[in-house]
């Protein structure tokens, strides 16, 4: 299956976006090493495509404040915890939080919170699939492959008082 690559300028920096014919499959900010996505993302060329439009269009809606719930369908491979943590994040609604106990609690491993972390930190599809809505259990924000900066950012734009690393 063809895969294909958009880079766009955003309020946080550049987002580099990842889809076959029928999702998006990547959204990745900032610089980072493409050594580290999956094989089959090397070979995606440069290409307009409508799956690609809608996720541009959307996402630049989302910073405008215009958009509260993303649509463009989304496709992610992970290991079956993985995708049952990322399935809970899409729960999440624009200006929800939730803490990673309450996700572990979500897919029924309440004891699972590091694991969770980690899941959470593998999201192929950041932004879309909401992992910047988690937080530690005391308010405090936490990592994010996007840099706290902007974690904040995406806080600050669906509502949230972010005062030092806490949610407010």
């Amino acid at each position: 299956m063809e895969l294909y690559v958009k880079h766009m300028q955003t309020p946080i920096g550049e987002i580099t976006l990842y889809a076959n014919d029928r999702a998006l499959i990547g959204l990745y900010m900032g610089k980072f090493d493409t050594k580290e996505l999956p094989d089959r993302f090397q070979s995606a060329r440069e290409q307009e495509t409508p799956i690609l439009v809608a996720a541009q269009r959307e996402i630049a809606d989302y910073f405008a404040g215009k958009l509260k719930e993303f649509t463009v369908p989304v496709e992610y491979k992970g290991t079956p915890f993985q995708e049952a943590v990322w399935r809970s994040l899409l729960d999440i609604g624009h200006g929800e939080l939730r803490s990673y106990a309450d996700v572990a609690a979500s897919i029924g491993k309440p004891l699972a919170c590091r694991a969770v972390g980690g899941a959470v930190g593998r999201n192929p599809v950041s932004i879309i699939i909401p992992c910047h809505r988690v937080i530690g259990s005391n308010g405090t924000l936490t990592g994010f492959g996007g840099g706290l900066p902007v974690k904040t950012r995406l806080l600050q734009i669906e509502g949230h008082r972010v005062e030092g690393s806490r949610v407010a």
